[in-house]
């Protein structure tokens, strides 16, 4: 047998070389100290940069006699200054290999003795930097936290910059540690300087004239300065749907004279968009919609735009036309017009709509809209058929928070409305209803859930049968009370047949919890009626699957009635798409 090829021997040799280099290095065991110290110590060793790399004997012997200086150093920032520290250093299980012990006991902490912050000038008259200074840490008896310090020290400067003292300066930021003793001293001072106001607005050419974009400025000329405004203005143009990017950027390099110009970054968006989409939902069936928009007609921002909706229970269609005033309290005027044909297990109702409202963006907090309505058609429920009109005047006050729309883990929408009716002003009932809706989302754990809903209403009517069914109170249904279907629950008539009712209670509880990023599965249970005269609680319950899909959630639930005064009680699944709140 003869002897291998030179190339197997050089193979040979540097896969042995390869496995060689992978295990050489120094390994650092740290004792004694929790993760968060363990990792600040290792950030700070040279010896970690060694960790997959060659060293010589003499290089590990240099790099260890460093070592206790390095841990010590990386505690300080945390406030141990007095830390205790024994190190080991040992041949690792291969000739190359080094293995670093450090045995670390952080003794007593440094404490702050003694904390002056001091902010001059017009500054601290502020609320908003008076609450900054006066949540400065670490605070006297606290622990020296460098981290802290930098960060209580940052939030001064911002609220500073934020509410237009630009020229804000510190003069003093010193702390002084006595080692010996385990305490420290803490003195910072700002000149706060000059409160700058606000200066003109640039704005860039765009398909809108400087006159009317800077109707959407938030401020009045000669306030001062403040960041959460700015925010307000490129809110507001984002909110406007007329650009696709906006920037709005204080001219800081400009600013003179207490007053700071403000540069402004705007794209426009495309003109026109048009949307198509399938959805399926157990209320309305599958389902198909299509719809085009107008952002802009002219250089008033007027908007329109149109939708048509087809499925198995509904088809309508609506137009509408919008002119915007932006100003001081951005508003706009809203006209729609549209056609409703829809059917369920209960009713059948084909109705047209008109309808003109001012929606207010901003009312204490709330979107507020107020207008008139004014529906015409027929419908038939529980086998009676009836032809109608009403002219009814609506409020309505709607908010909604979040930390993510498209999936939050913490937010909450309401929704009050007021309806007012006088007979024989176009309509054929007098009507006063007040109703409100409200759905709360809070974390119970790292991926879990809990989904709160509830409704209530209420309404005082000269002659019930009057109503369209899209006046009367209904449950049942996907968003309402699952293991009923849609419109299910409400008042019979002497046949037998639900008619709806004049008030409606109900209330859900949800638990989620997601086993993987996407997927997630849901307990709930539902309960409430929609009632003229006796409430009686439907209870429904089920367990469900969610699925965070491209286009947004995806719920499956699967409910049964526990607890029902109606006929019907089966299985039923729901499906719904789209957004939490």
């Amino acid at each position: 047998m003869g002897s291998p090829p030179i190339w197997l021997c050089l193979l040979a040799a540097a896969l042995l070389l390869c496995t060689r280099i992978a295990s050489a290095g120094v390994v650092v065991h740290i004792e004694g100290i929790e993760e968060e110290l363990q990792n600040a110590v290792r950030g700070n060793l040279q010896l970690t940069h060694y960790g997959d790399r060659p060293v010589s004997p003499s290089q590990a012997q240099r790099l260890f006699s460093q070592a206790e200086s390095q841990a010590a150093e990386a505690l300080q920032p945390y406030g141990y200054y007095n830390a205790r520290i024994q190190s080991e250093l040992k041949n690792g299980q291969q000739p190359g290999d080094y293995e670093v012990f450090l045995r670390i006991a952080l003794g007593e902490p440094v404490v702050v003795t003694d904390v002056r912050v001091e902010v001059s000038g017009s500054a601290p008259e502020l609320p908003a930097i008076r609450q900054a200074v006066q949540a400065f840490h670490p605070k006297t008896g606290e622990r020296l936290d460098h981290g802290v310090y930098e960060g209580s020290k940052s939030t001064i400067l911002t609220a500073l910059q934020a509410n237009g003292y630009l020229g804000a300066k510190l003069l003093r930021h010193r702390v002084e540690v006595t080692a010996a003793t385990n305490t420290a001293t803490i003195d910072l001072a700002w000149d706060g300087g000059e409160r700058y106001r606000y200066g003109e607005v640039h704005f860039p050419d765009t398909q809108f004239s400087a006159n009317f974009l800077q109707r959407y400025v938030p401020w009045r000329p000669g306030d001062y300065y403040t960041a959460d405004q700015l925010l307000e203005l490129q809110q507001r143009l984002v909110d406007a749907d007329y650009f696709s990017a906006v920037s709005v950027q204080p001219d800081l390099e400009h600013a003179a004279n207490g007053v700071v110009p403000i540069d402004m970054l705007l794209i426009p968006a495309k003109r026109t968009v048009y949307t198509a989409g399938a959805y399926v939902s157990t209320d309305s069936g599958p389902g198909v919609r299509f719809g085009l928009e107008r952002r802009w007609l002219n250089d008033r921002g007027h908007k329109i735009g149109g939708e048509i909706e087809y499925s198995q229970r509904l088809q309508a269609m609506s137009t509408y036309y919008r002119i915007p005033r932006p100003g001081q309290r951005n508003r706009n005027y809203n006209f729609a017009a549209g056609y409703r044909d829809e059917e369920t297990d209960t009713s059948r109702s084909r109705m047209a709509r008109l309808s003109a409202s001012e929606i207010l963006d901003q009312w204490h907090g709330y979107t507020r809209t107020i207008g008139l309505q004014y529906l015409n058609g027929d419908f038939t429920i529980a086998d009676e058929q009836r032809n109608t009109s009403m002219l009814y005047a609506e409020s309505m006050l709607t908010r909604k928070r979040a930390d993510d729309l498209m999936f939050p883990s913490r937010g909450i929408s309401v929704a009050y409305a007021l309806r007012l009716a006088g007979e024989g002003v176009l309509s054929d009932t007098s009507l006063a209803q007040i109703q409100a809706d409200a759905k709360w989302i809070r974390p119970a754990g790292e991926r879990s859930r809990f989904i709160f809903r509830g409704s209530l209403g209420a309404m005082t009517v000269s002659d019930f049968d009057a109503l369209p069914p899209e006046l009367r109170f209904f449950a049942g249904g996907d968003r309402s009370i699952r293991g009923f279907d849609y419109q299910q629950l409400g008042e019979r008539n002497a046949n037998g047949g639900v008619i709806g009712g004049k008030y409606l209670t109900v209330a859900s509880a949800e638990y989620e919890h997601y086993f993987l990023p996407k997927w997630g599965a849901a307990v709930f249970v539902d309960a409430g009626d929609a009632y003229s005269s006796r409430f009686e609680a439907n209870v429904g319950a089920g367990i469900g699957l969610r699925w965070r899909s491209p286009v947004g959630l995806v719920r499956l639930d699967v409910a049964v009635p526990v607890k029902t005064y109606d006929e019907d009680d089966g299985v039923r699944v729901h499906i719904v798409i789209g957004p939490d709140l």
